[in-house]
């Protein structure tokens, strides 16, 4: 087992604006440590992230399957209910940044998964009784995502506390390929389930997983620090730590474009995602089952980023690699809207392979990077910063898509879709990123707290 992550790290381990350019890069190897795969509270993380998220794609599928074919919704609806799903970002993320730096992780994220237990298991319930509405799918969905909101928030800010800094990019690499593998096998998982039992016992076996995920991370045995006690005198407010958030991730030029790369992409993604089932069921005439296999397809490339992430940020450098995954090897997912009855349907799956390949290698650099440079008492604030404007964009282009496929079509809606979602590698390519080799820790960094950017 590797050794664990100092109980608390000081400013002083950080990287400062203007650092030597000796900086080590995130892909930096020398000096390598065991693999993660050998640190057990790791895996306990991992194994909690890896039942979850398979969970969660199951719901990804049923849930809007439940509402097009439980409760014959519209485009619109469809389209609302995405928005639903992921309004919490735009809503609460910038306080629950604030709050997380203020409390536990490890409890919150608990917490989280026994209130997510049960408000996806509610829908099943209620499917039993024949009290199940669409009003109530739009509940769940707001609900839902509020709890999702502060565990991935929470998340993201625990692992450096499992993790040394240098660890973290194998860390999220693993995480990321965890994830990607959720989205072969949830899909699939949530296609059978479908077909044998339903869309709405298909959300069953998600609820059970927040249960299980639950309990994973009650049995980590590293002590998470204390949070930082405040200064002597008036407790910052909540509104001026959610300023600090934001300022620190618009004066570092990195974070800055990476946010505008994920919200834009975010945007456009969201419309996909949400009227891909609709397209392959009453476009494409595709059965329930198949839609999931088809969705499966694609998370191929997910989960062959997250395997290769690092070894192409050390072979081509992890600011390189990241523009050009989302400048050109994006470029298929143009053929998602081409896709058409018979084996013309593999061009959905195709696209989606590129895209979830592109944007988890982009990832995890990126993700990395944040973690690694951000003060430790400040990291759930950026964290939260970063995802506001990341996902907030969510809501706002499910809406979008389901106002477009009203007005001009499933299809049509599909191709502003992905052709957005490739443009949106160009904040990457005109961004600092494109003149260096290998995203540094410090020399590009933020200014202190005070200092004029």
């Amino acid at each position: 087992m590797p050794p664990h992550a100092s109980s608390s790290r000081s400013r002083e381990c950080l990287p400062k604006r203007g650092g030597s350019v000796h900086d080590r890069p995130v892909t930096d190897v020398e000096g390598r440590r065991p693999s993660v795969w050998r640190h057990r509270d790791f895996l306990l993380l991992w194994g909690s992230q890896t039942v979850s998220e398979m969970g969660s794609q199951i719901t990804v599928l049923a849930l809007p399957l439940v509402a097009v074919v439980l409760l014959d919704a519209s485009a619109f609806q469809v389209g609302l209910l995405a928005a639903a799903e992921t309004s919490a970002y735009l809503l609460v993320a910038l306080p629950a940044g604030a709050i997380v730096d203020r409390v536990p992780k490890r409890r919150l994220m608990i917490g989280c998964d026994l209130a997510l237990f049960l408000v996806i298991g509610s829908v099943p319930l209620a499917h039993a009784f024949g009290k199940l509405t669409l009003a109530q799918l739009f509940a769940v969905a707001l609900v839902s995502s509020v709890f999702a909101v502060f565990f991935s928030v929470a998340y993201q800010s625990y692992l450096p506390v499992l993790l040394d800094r240098d660890q973290l990019l194998d860390g999220n690499s693993k995480l990321a390929a965890s994830r990607s593998v959720a989205q072969i096998a949830g899909p699939s998982m949530g296609g059978g389930l479908v077909t044998l039992i339903g869309a709405a016992g298909a959300m069953a076996a998600d609820a059970i997983s927040f249960a299980a995920s639950a309990g994973s991370l009650t049995t980590i045995r590293k002590r998470e620090p204390r949070p930082a006690r405040p200064e002597p005198g008036p407790r910052p407010s909540l509104r001026s730590q959610i300023r600090e958030g934001l300022a620190y991730v618009t004066r570092d030029p990195i974070l800055r474009n990476s946010v505008a790369f994920n919200g834009t992409a975010n945007f456009f993604v969201i419309m996909v995602e949400s009227l891909g089932p609709l397209f392959l069921i009453r476009t494409l005439h595709l059965e329930e089952g198949l839609v999931g296999l088809l969705l499966a397809l694609g998370a191929v490339g997910g989960v062959v980023g997250g395997v290769t992430a690092r070894y192409l940020a050390r072979k081509v450098g992890s600011a390189r690699i990241s523009w050009i995954a989302m400048t050109l090897l994006s470029l298929p997912g143009l053929l998602i809207p081409l896709a058409r009855p018979g084996w013309w349907v593999l061009l959905f799956g195709f696209g989606w392979i590129s895209w979830t390949f592109a944007s988890t290698v982009a990832g995890i650099s990126l993700t990395s990077y944040r973690q690694a440079v951000c003060p430790p008492d400040m990291l759930g604030r950026v964290s939260a910063a970063a995802r506001w404007i990341n996902w907030g964009t969510l809501p706002l282009g499910g809406v979008t898509g389901g106002a477009l496929a009203s007005a001009i079509g499933v299809q049509r809606t599909l191709w502003i879709a992905v052709a957005g979602g490739c443009c949106a590698g160009l904040w990457l390519f005109f961004s600092p990123l494109r003149g260096l080799r290998d995203i540094p820790l410090g020399e590009l960094g933020p200014a202190p707290a005070g200092a004029t950017p």
